[in-house]
């Protein structure tokens, strides 16, 4: 019986037909990269092999649909070897990448980017370019799969995850935190082809890389073997037993760089440049391949179209029980990314109980009363943390953890893995479904950041809770205060960083997190409580960035701006300035970004005449655009302190007498 499939294997795909289809890769990938005069050919080149039995036998797709939501997810996280998915892409006829695509590989609004990014084509499945950042959203996309199929059932969800990566990518330590949270959640429908070449920029990777990666991996709760990567049939055994592991695998093909080039096969010349128009001619000729360039045979075009539409039938069936399936239109939702119709109510009773009961809250408490309103309301919503729940304030009760028994759960414990959290939930985003929700300290933020401004470039709806925001952190000292990361944070494009004041503004950033589909969003909360300020409802204030606390009762001479836990101060220096004789408002800044977007007349009648003075306990670069050349800073200069909250404030001068000596000093 094995004997006969094997031999039905044979048939199937006789020796030289996947060489064949492999070298219409090849040369796709060589011709874009002489157009272009830049690129990496030396993945594709060495990869093609593998790449073709992957997408001809074992990947789920119909490319007349690039977003089919139970399609087999493809990532290639070795991104500078973005040629060879453009070519597969283009062979297997996605619509956007056609010829006159390829021929503008890495030029100006080219969906053949140099790296692929989700923005320029429907079927890249996210951004990658920074090495280990595929891999660790291809966790992501894995566990979402799972996670999704324990809540509507096989019928609907049942794909794979498959991902292409490089001894880069395997060097990163993203790829370590990866790898073992997939091992521990044991993610068996998550397969990773290794390009084992053994070169990387530098020259060969014994340069600075001993690992023995299969012993790793191994190590790491996953099945790990090698196989010969020029091999079309040791490769598909090694995926067909892939397909029947209870781990996630990781199959390391040896190969070489830049195959079939005469003079730069196996070196690192073949890495990141071209060939160059004799090497590119001599290679062509080496693997056979006549044909003019950016051009493909006829009869091996023929067999690639067939596969691009092989996915046809299965995709047409799928359609058939989501017609007849009991939760479509739940389904349905989810993956339109719209939110329950319900949710605006929640968050209006949520705001006026807050506003009518103006409670002392850390702003992480009122996140975690928001959450426990919220995460019934929105079944979409996932949470976690990296190993500091209790901190963070991330769980709510009935979320269920989400272990490698029970996909069913609605929280995720990260552990200590702050990087391969944020990209996991990448992962998650694009994969849809899902809104994941993550938790770390502020100061923290540094170890996530890289999978953050992925995130941001892919416009992914991903939310980062970030706790302990401040000097206001206390005793930890400065090892844990954050000072620079606001305005680092803010500093990046697409990203919305929300610093509510108190339990009201909380709730509606919460509520403009959630809403937001267009890019990522930071919630900074503190640790300290923070008391109620905001006694109206009704229209979401935050929404507009920024807005007028208290206004002055006085002709304005000041304007008193500030975000998050220094709103306090701002709002006991006005009263101590008023009663004095100067008329001074209160300007609460939550969310600079959406402030930024709102007219110039808005924000001059915010920020209204005379001194502006600007109060953070973080450091003050960026403050400048909203003080102006006369403005006034109160914050922190350099690091902070161990010391009780309270004495740190004082310390550092960041008070209510320190405003108003300011602001006395400058008014005269």
């Amino acid at each position: 019986m094995v004997a006969a499939a094997a031999e039905k294997e044979r048939a199937a795909h006789p020796p030289g037909r996947d060489r064949r289809l492999a070298n219409a890769v090849r040369a796709l990938a060589i011709d874009a990269v002489e157009a272009a005069k830049s690129g990496h050919p030396g993945l594709p080149l060495g990869m093609a092999d593998a790449a073709t039995v992957l997408w001809t036998r074992f990947l789920k797709f119909d490319a007349a649909d690039a977003r089919w939501p139970d399609r087999d997810r493809f990532v290639l996280s070795a991104g500078h070897g973005s040629m060879l998915l453009y070519a597969l892409l283009h062979l297997t006829g996605f619509a956007g990448m056609e010829t006159e695509v390829l021929r503008r590989f890495r030029q100006l609004d080219s969906a053949a980017a140099g790296h692929p990014e989700t923005e320029l084509h429907p079927a890249i499945e996210t951004t990658t370019g920074p090495l280990g950042q595929g891999l660790g959203a291809a966790v992501g996309m894995a566990l979402a799969e799972r996670m999704l199929a324990a809540r509507f059932g096989k019928s609907l969800v049942d794909h794979r995850t498959f991902v292409i990566a490089s001894d880069g990518d395997l060097m990163e330590g993203i790829s370590h935190e990866a790898a073992a949270l997939a091992g521990h959640l044991r993610l068996e429908r998550l397969t990773v082809l290794y390009d084992d070449n053994a070169i990387s920029i530098d020259g060969p990777t014994r340069l600075a890389y001993s690992d023995d990666v299969l012993k790793r991996f191994a190590a790491l709760g996953w099945s790990a073997k090698r196989v010969d990567g020029l091999d079309a049939a040791a490769v598909a055994a090694a995926l067909s037993s892939a397909g029947r592991s209870r781990k996630p695998t990781l199959i390391a093909c040896r190969t070489v760089i830049g195959f079939g080039a005469p003079h730069k096969a196996g070196t690192a010349a073949a890495h990141g440049s071209p060939l160059g128009a004799e090497e590119a001619a001599a290679t062509k000729a080496a693997l056979g391949w006549s044909a003019a360039p950016f051009s493909v045979p006829e009869e091996i075009a023929a067999e690639w179209r067939g596969v691009g539409a092989r996915g046809a039938a299965a995709r047409r069936a799928w359609l058939r029980r989501l017609a007849h399936h009991p939760l479509r239109a739940e389904f349905e939702r989810v993956m339109a990314a719209r939110l329950p119709e319900g949710l605006p109510a929640v968050f209006e009773a949520l705001k006026a109980e807050f506003a009518a009961g103006r409670p002392k809250l850390a702003t992480r408490q009122a996140s975690q009363k928001v959450l426990e309103k919220v995460v019934p309301a929105v079944p979409e919503l996932i949470g976690g943390s990296a190993d500091l729940t209790g901190s963070n304030l991330t769980e709510v009760g009935g979320m269920g953890t989400v272990t490698a028994a029970n996909y069913g759960g609605r929280y995720i414990h990260f552990g200590v893995r702050e990087h391969g959290m944020a990209a996991a939930m990448n992962g998650m985003a694009r994969h849809g479904g899902i809104i994941p929700y993550g938790g770390t300290f502020l100061t923290f933020s540094d170890y996530l950041r890289p999978a953050l401004r992925i995130a941001a470039l892919m416009r992914a709806r991903v939310i980062h809770v970030l706790t302990h925001d401040s000097i206001g952190l206390g005793e930890d000292g400065p090892t844990h205060q954050p000072i620079e990361h606001l305005a680092s944070l803010r500093a990046m494009p697409n990203l919305f960083v929300f610093r509510p004041a108190d339990a009201v503004e909380t709730a509606e950033c919460w509520e403009l997190a959630l809403t937001r589909t267009s890019g990522p969003s930071a919630l900074v909360l503190t640790r300290q409580g923070l008391p109620g300020l905001r006694t109206e409802v009704g229209e979401n204030r935050s929404a507009h960035g920024g807005y007028v606390l208290v206004e002055a009762s006085l002709p304005r001479r000041a304007t008193l701006m500030a975000s998050g836990s220094e709103v306090q101060i701002a709002v006991a220096a006005r009263e101590t300035l008023e009663k004095a004789g100067i008329g001074a408002a209160v300007v609460s800044l939550p969310c600079w970004e959406l402030f930024a977007a709102e007219t110039s007349a808005y924000r001059d009648a915010v920020l209204g005449p005379g001194l502006r003075v600007g109060i953070e306990a973080a450091g003050g670069f960026g403050w400048e655009r909203w003080l102006g050349p006369e403005g006034v800073f109160i914050g922190m200069r350099g690091f902070g302190a161990s010391a009780p909250a309270e004495v740190l404030f004082k310390h550092f001068g960041i008070t209510a007498e320190h405003v108003v000596a300011e602001v006395r000093e400058r008014l005269g």
